[in-house]
């Protein structure tokens, strides 16, 4: 057992948080920005509630966030009442947020400095994946730091890797975003193709998701992409964030990503259709205005 802090209770954290608690059997104390989702969370899990991330911070042997953005990651490790300021030398710093390779090692210089470990951490499952406990998990970071803090990230995890140095997590989840935002489009695409075309799409999915062009989102999204339901995951809003930072990237390491700009610009149109909230498969949507 270990004594865990968690910052961020947001759809994927507050589960997380609770297989701390649930599966590890560790000692958990949360911080939330709305302190009524972080008091919520305790009476579910029995956990310690912080009123800072620093209060959350202080004497523990592990500190997870999961919080929206860089500047979110920010304002809870090195902003005012900040968690790095109260860690304890030795500790690790696990960050599942979904942010820019170059805030974990600003934020891994500055761990470093300070005597303690950070590991950047981003992960893929969406929230079903993190309810369940099946997370993937991509690390970046030192190879003793990750061997201690692998087993308790194995809480919420079915696959968690180390990668490479600070940073190479959230590089990875870049390449996992990359990857599925051209598989929805194609997807999309085809169904769109199949109903025009007067096929029983049902049909036609069931024979080629049995060969190659068979894909998680095809098992998982077609039946209500053909129903035309889009409330079952990952949101578009939160897709064209992780997009920025692929494309912000990209123009940093000269990769060239002409389908992935096109995809967030179709995003941006499923965006104007309402769509903000809708999850990640609502590309179809653009296709049968």
């Amino acid at each position: 057992m270990a004594k865990v802090a968690f910052l961020g209770l947001g759809v994927m954290g507050f589960p997380m948080a609770g297989h701390l608690v649930k599966k590890g059997g560790h000692e958990v104390t949360v911080y939330n920005r709305t302190a009524a989702k972080a008091k919520a969370w305790a009476e579910q899990f029995g956990g310690r509630v912080a009123a800072t991330p620093a209060e959350a911070a202080k004497d523990q042997d592990f500190v997870m966030a999961c919080v929206g953005n860089d500047d979110d990651l920010r304002a809870v490790t090195t902003g005012a009442d900040g968690a790095f300021a109260a860690m304890k030398s030795g500790a690790i710093f696990v960050d599942h947020t979904t942010a820019s390779a170059e805030v974990a090692r600003e934020l891994d210089a500055a761990a470093t400095k300070a005597g303690f470990a950070f590991i950047d951490a981003p992960v893929s499952g969406g929230q079903a994946g993190a309810q369940n406990g099946v997370l993937t998990v991509m690390c970046g970071g030192s190879d003793a730091d990750y061997a201690k803090a692998e087993p308790v990230i194995a809480s919420y995890a079915r696959m968690c890797k180390l990668l490479g140095p600070a940073g190479s997590g959230q590089l990875t989840k870049m390449v996992n975003q990359i990857c599925i935002a051209g598989l929805v489009q194609g997807l999309s695409e085809g169904i769109h193709f199949a109903k025009q075309a007067g096929l029983d799409v049902n049909a036609v999915i069931d024979t080629i998701s049995k060969g190659a062009a068979q894909s998680w989102q095809m098992e998982n999204r077609h039946k209500t992409m053909i129903d035309g339901k889009y409330d079952f995951g990952f949101a578009v809003e939160w897709m064209r964030k992780d997009l920025s930072i692929c494309l912000a990237e990209s123009r940093r390491n000269g990769a060239s990503l002409p389908v992935t700009a096109l995809v967030d610009a179709f995003y941006a149109e499923v965006e104007k259709l309402g769509g903000r909230r809708w999850d990640t498969s609502s590309l179809l949507a653009r296709l049968e205005r």
